[in-house]
């Protein structure tokens, strides 16, 4: 199996990712008896949870500067100092600075992480060229819904353990109360999605919430939750008008991505990130970063 790989969006630059638990994760997806215990320990509810009581426990702290030193965290953009935080989970999604994350024009990333974008949801099949094919309506649960997004534009931020974990709105909008999908627990990992892309969104825990935009139409931003995350704690308003770049919710521990669908008719994607998405790469990018016009 390849090493995860992305394009540096500012340099252009090929950087290799080194996860936490990198050959934890090559291991579960990559062989025979990691499957085995996947499907019979690691997916399930029960381990993350477990995992994020001990995140949230006071002696967590201890893992917090080893973790920053590995991954090279810059703490100077937090607002609390390292001290200040109660446990690990608690830096784990730690707030930013005030302008940390400058707000771009037009359309913008809602997280820090890795991105691929696809025109539209039919051009997926060219990325993840293995497995079932990835559908709306499996995505949502909702036919009636996934009828609008048959065809629509598909942007896909993924968050590593070491990224910042809170998620913003993309643009301004009203937002509809968070609707919750219960699932599993599989990493988003690309040494997870690459085999399985349609197993993973399809059946991880997760919940959507539709943007009405003047700009964008009705936009779906849907947060994912992945091996070790067991929670997804919404912070806005619902059914309120919120503004671009406006604090959406977070993460506790682990890997997870925020995935949002948009009318095609709408929104031209930055053609860098499509043309690295058709060539099979990941573009690192920060949130508040332009995306789209």
């Amino acid at each position: 199996m390849k090493q995860i790989t992305f394009i540096d969006r500012k340099t252009g630059a090929l950087i290799h990712e080194n996860p936490p638990g990198e050959r934890f994760l090559r291991f579960m997806y990559h062989s025979p008896f990691g499957k085995l215990a996947l499907n019979a320990v690691v997916k399930r509810k029960a381990l993350s949870q477990l995992y994020g009581r001990l995140m949230n426990r006071p002696a967590s702290k201890k893992n917090i500067l080893p973790f920053v030193r590995q991954f090279g965290i810059n703490l100077e953009e937090a607002i609390k100092p390292v001290e200040e935080f109660s446990s690990f989970n608690d830096f784990f999604y730690r707030k930013l600075r005030p302008n940390v994350r400058p707000i771009g024009q037009g359309f913008v990333s809602p997280a820090d992480g890795k991105l691929i974008a696809f025109e539209t949801i039919s051009d997926i099949s060219s990325f993840f060229v293995k497995g079932l094919p990835f559908t709306v309506a499996s995505f949502l649960k909702n036919k009636d819904l996934a009828a609008q997004y048959q065809d629509a534009s598909m942007i896909l931020v993924r968050l590593a353990p070491n990224d910042y974990h809170r998620f913003h709105f993309p643009t301004s909008g009203q937002a509809s109360a968070a609707q919750k999908i219960k699932g599993r627990y599989l990493s988003v990992s690309p040494y997870a999605v690459t085999k399985q892309f349609t197993r993973v969104f399809c059946e991880n825990k997760r919940e959507y919430t539709i943007l009405a935009s003047r700009q964008y139409g009705d936009v779906i931003v849907s947060p994912v939750g992945a091996t070790m995350v067991g929670t997804i704690v919404e912070t806005y308003k619902p059914n309120a008008e919120v503004k671009k770049g406006e604090e959406m919710g977070y993460f506790a521990f682990g890997g997870s991505s925020v995935l949002m669908l948009i009318n095609k008719s709408k929104i031209t994607i930055d053609a860098d990130l499509l043309e690295n998405t058709r060539n099979g790469m990941e573009t690192a990018v920060l949130m508040g970063e332009t995306i789209g016009q």
